[in-house]
């Protein structure tokens, strides 16, 4: 008992049959230029965009200092040596 129902362009085995292939054939060529296009164009904007940010150098960018560390909440400013009050 199948669920759904079997497509008459596919045989018992899932394989495409004789008249799938025909009804795609002609949209075959202008399938795959179009993917290609699209395809080109992701890739060329991807090389666009590498190119375009590897030519900024960074050089008018101010690079602050290191911050200067406080101590933990809690610990001694004291040194080594006994507790005096």
């Amino acid at each position: 008992m199948a669920i759904l129902p079997r497509s008459s362009y596919y045989d018992k085995n899932y394989r495409q049959s004789a008249s799938l292939i025909r009804a795609r054939r002609p949209y075959l060529v202008k399938n795959a230029l179009t993917g290609t296009g699209i395809f080109a164009f992701a890739i060329g904007l991807y090389a666009y965009t590498i190119h375009a940010v590897s030519q900024d150098e960074f050089e008018d960018v101010r690079v602050p200092d290191a911050p200067v560390q406080s101590p933990p909440a809690g610990a001694s400013t004291t040194t080594n040596g006994p507790v005096t009050k």
